[in-house]
């Protein structure tokens, strides 16, 4: 029996075959997207270049190290300052949620 082969035997390149519509999700790329009547600069951190905790500001809960999330900031006039790092899942589900987060009472105030 031969041994299973892991590549490809040809056919379509791999660089033609990601999308092109300029909205893909590939980590590092920078995308806009428009909520609450502004543009925001939205940016995918793989799992290895997240060093540091984060608190995400949908759920109020800890994005630790080493796990994939975004990060987004004001398109004009945000800063360094104004950079918000969340879970994909929650952005994805801010308009759903309330204006007002609901703490535990354990819940840290940061």
């Amino acid at each position: 029996m031969s041994p299973r082969r892991n590549r490809p035997r040809g056919g379509a390149d791999p660089q033609t075959s990601l999308p092109r519509d300029g909205n893909s999700e590939r980590y590092g790329l920078e995308r806009t997207e428009s909520w609450q009547g502004e543009e925001w600069a939205v940016r995918m951190i793989g799992g290895g270049a997240a060093a540091k905790h984060y608190r995400c500001p949908g759920c109020d809960q800890e994005i630790p190290p080493g796990v994939p999330h975004l990060v987004a900031w004001p398109r004009f006039g945000g800063g360094v300052e104004d950079r918000r790092h969340w879970h994909k899942s929650c952005w994805n589900a801010k308009d759903r949620r309330s204006a007002r987060l609901q703490r535990s009472r354990n819940a840290p105030r940061y």
